[in-house]
C-alpha cells in the first residue's frame, strides 16, 4: 500500500482542522478524521488507500476553507467525489441539509458508506463527552443514518454496518435510552 498520499492526506487534514477543537473544547479536531481512519482500516478492515485517505479528508469540504477543487487538486477525481458526498451544505436549513445529505450518502459508492459509518462510530466513541440531554439526539441522529444506509449496504460495508449497529446500541442501553 502507498503511503505517501496517505502521509499528505493526515498532514492536509491536520493543517486544515488546525484551529478547531472537537466538543470537548479540548481535543484537537484533527483526532476525529485520524481516528476515522484508524476504524476504517483497523476496526472495518479496509486498507483501500484511497478509502482511507477520503476518511481522513471527510470533513475538510464542510468544516474548513477546503473546497472540492482543493481535494480534486491534491487527491483526484475519485477521492474528491468521495469527500464531496460525504458533505453536508452548511448554507442549507438542518432539515433540508440533513434530507440533501441522506440523498448524497445512498447514492454514493460503498467507500462512501464505510467512510460515514467509520465517522458514526467514532462520534458515538466521544458521545460519554456530551451532556446527558444531548445523547437522545446523537443517538437518534446515528440511527437515522443507519436507516438511510441500509438499502444500499454492499458485501464491503455490511460487516462496519453491523459493528456501528452493535455499538449503537450499546450505548443507548448504557444510557438508558
Amino acid at each position: 500500500m502507498p503511503v505517501d498520499p496517505l502521509f499528505e492526506a493526515a498532514s492536509f487534514a491536520a493543517r486544515a482542522h488546525k484551529h478547531q477543537l472537537r466538543k470537548d473544547g479540548q481535543t484537537p479536531y484533527a483526532a476525529h478524521p485520524f481516528r476515522v481512519c484508524l476504524v476504517v482500516q483497523h476496526v472495518f478492515g479496509i486498507r483501500d488507500p484511497q478509502v482511507l485517505m477520503a476518511a481522513l479528508l471527510h470533513d475538510t469540504i464542510e468544516d474548513t476553507a477546503t473546497d472540492f477543487d482543493d481535494i480534486l487538486e491534491r487527491f483526484g477525481p475519485e477521492v474528491a467525489k468521495w469527500v464531496a458526498a460525504l458533505t453536508k451544505d452548511m448554507r442549507m436549513e438542518e432539515a433540508p441539509r440533513e434530507l440533501a445529505y441522506h440523498e448524497a450518502l445512498t447514492t454514493a459508492g460503498w467507500q462512501v458508506v464505510v467512510c460515514k459509518l467509520a465517522d458514526i462510530y467514532d462520534n458515538l466513541n466521544d458521545s460519554h463527552l456530551l451532556p446527558p440531554e444531548k445523547l437522545p439526539k446523537t443517538f437518534r441522529r446515528s440511527a437515522e443514518y443507519l436507516e438511510a444506509l441500509r438499502p444500499i449496504l454492499t458485501p464491503e460495508s455490511r460487516p462496519a454496518f453491523e459493528v456501528v449497529l452493535a455499538k449503537l446500541s450499546a450505548l443507548r442501553n448504557e444510557a438508558g435510552l
